[in-house]
């Protein structure tokens, strides 16, 4: 029998996932073990690589289980991930230090604020594609530098979580595209690692990996590799890509103009273009196709729900039952607004912004509360929107929402009638599984490119369209939410001289 399964590895911040898929992208099984994250003191977030890699050999070994035949079935092997955790690799392939700081660790903040005060954004956003922020790997690599030296001197190769399962199966270092363009090193003209910036920021520019492509084969499963997955030794690992560029190609949205909206524990909007939007407050993602995703997030997204889940009903309720309560409140939830910043803000100068209740009053009820959350989510996204088309001088017409939250049909209504948007959704939530079965069977000569790809894999939903009443309500809304917020961040520093 001809191999045609995909065996799909996600390395998620919750879990380490594995799933087989068929050639025309359906899953057809899946297999997950949780992860933890551990938060030494504030403002810090690890896990531990081992970990990553014990999740993902548990979760093969169930899936061979679950489809007895698959080993000798499975044409390629490709991972996605989380971004910008920062593993350090000594020449023999052992790790350095037996954490990795994630992608919401913020103990770089110094390190980004000393870097801004030195440099204005024109000098380095050409051959960063990005602003400075703690997320990125080259500043994570300048705190391991500073405050872990035995480790960074010995590092041999800096890889990223995908890139760590890579070797471990494959026994070769690289990183793919997608994930370069975001570590603050990668000039965004030549594709290249920038040795000015490695320079000026104290790197060595030897310990950063070679950058490929993520339809590139990087390798095969290895004897060693193979003896502890069951995978068969041989089967080709392609290089693969950032969880977030994979879900984006899997969720259709991989053409300049194209507009995607993740909703996860974060909300991300993403829109396509064929160059990089150059500015202080966008985020630049390289996409599996060759463009770029200019993006801005939102790190309290379905956080924000959580919150109000355990922080307004002490974790009683379920999240649709959370939904259901919301939905019994108005549209515009009488005049109350939630500003979602409930762990700060990514970039900007209020990174330390926080989140609050305004307007509320004696008529206001919990249904009010929940919904205004929701809808303070919405808000704040749209002003992302703003940002985006007046940034890249353009006008959305449509979204994709994938993620979580997408699933979430009162929030979309809100989101759609917020923005002024239709939205469209996948029928297949696992966009990140249906983007890796995209460049594998590419990768294979099924399609001619990953557009053409996505194109045949992914379908919608109908459309979600702005409800006209609360369009109308959320319109005059949208520009006391902006009011409040400016106001507001005059008192955050003050706010952090009250606090520990």
């Amino acid at each position: 029998m001809r191999p045609e399964l995909t065996l799909a590895i996600d390395v998620g911040t919750g879990s380490a996932r594995a799933a087989l898929m068929n050639a025309d992208g359906a899953i057809v099984a899946v297999a997950a073990r949780e992860l933890t994250q551990t938060v030494r003191q504030f403002g810090w977030s690890e896990q531990q690589p081992l970990a990553w890699w014990s999740g993902v050999v548990a979760s093969v070994h169930d899936l061979l289980a679950q489809v007895p035949d698959a080993r000798g079935r499975i044409a390629m092997v490709l991972a996605c991930g989380q971004m910008h955790g920062t593993v350090l690799l000594d020449a023999a392939g052992a790790l350095t230090r037996d954490t990795a700081p994630l992608w919401n660790d913020k103990r770089t903040s110094a390190h980004v604020a000393a870097y801004e005060a030195a440099h204005a954004d024109s000098d380095f956003l050409p051959r960063t594609a990005n602003p400075a922020t703690p997320a990125w790997p080259a500043f994570k690599l300048q705190w391991l530098r500073d405050n872990d030296a035995q480790a960074y001197q010995s590092a041999w190769k800096m890889l990223v979580p995908k890139d760590f399962i890579n070797f471990k199966l494959t026994g070769v270092a690289a990183i793919d595209r997608t994930e370069a363009a975001c570590s603050f090193l990668m000039d965004p003209a030549t594709g290249h690692w920038s040795a000015q910036t490695c320079d000026e920021m104290g790197l060595d520019i030897g310990k950063l990996p070679p950058i490929r492509q993520p339809l590139d084969i990087l390798g095969a499963v290895t004897q060693a590799a193979a003896a502890e997955t069951g995978l068969a030794a041989g089967t080709p690992v392609l290089v693969g890509a950032s969880d977030f560029a994979t879900a984006l190609l899997g969720s259709g949205v991989c053409q300049p103009g194209m507009g995607s909206e993740m909703i996860g524990s974060s909300c991300i909007v993403t829109l396509v273009a064929r160059q990089p939007t150059l500015h202080g407050q966008v985020c630049n993602l390289g996409t599996v196709e060759g463009h770029w995703g200019a993006f801005m997030l939102l790190e309290s997204g379905g956080d924000a729900m959580r919150w109000a889940r355990r922080a307004l009903h002490g974790s009683r309720l379920g999240y649709a039952e959370l939904v259901a309560h919301a939905a019994t409140a108005a549209a515009g939830s009488q005049g109350l607004f939630f500003v979602p910043y409930l762990t700060g803000q990514r970039l900007g100068r209020h990174r330390n912004a926080r989140a609050q209740f305004f307007g509320l009053g004696a008529a206001h009820g919990s249904a009010d509360m929940d919904r205004a959350v929701l809808e303070g989510v919405a808000f704040a996204v749209q002003r992302h929107i703003t940002q985006l088309q007046t940034a890249q001088g353009r006008t959305l017409e449509r979204l994709v929402a994938s993620g979580g939250g997408a699933r979430t049909a009162l929030w979309l209504r809100i989101k759609a009638s917020v923005y002024g948007l239709p939205i469209a959704v996948p029928r297949e939530a696992e966009c990140g599984l249906v983007g890796c079965a995209a460049m594998a069977q590419t990768a294979l000569g099924r399609f001619s490119s990953v557009q053409d790809a996505a194109q045949a894999l992914v379908k919608y939903q109908a459309d979600m369209l702005p409800d006209p009443r609360w369009q109308d309500i959320y319109r005059r809304m949208q520009p006391v939410f902006e009011k409040l917020l400016v106001h507001a961040q005059a008192m955050y520093d003050d706010l952090d001289t009250l606090t520990p």
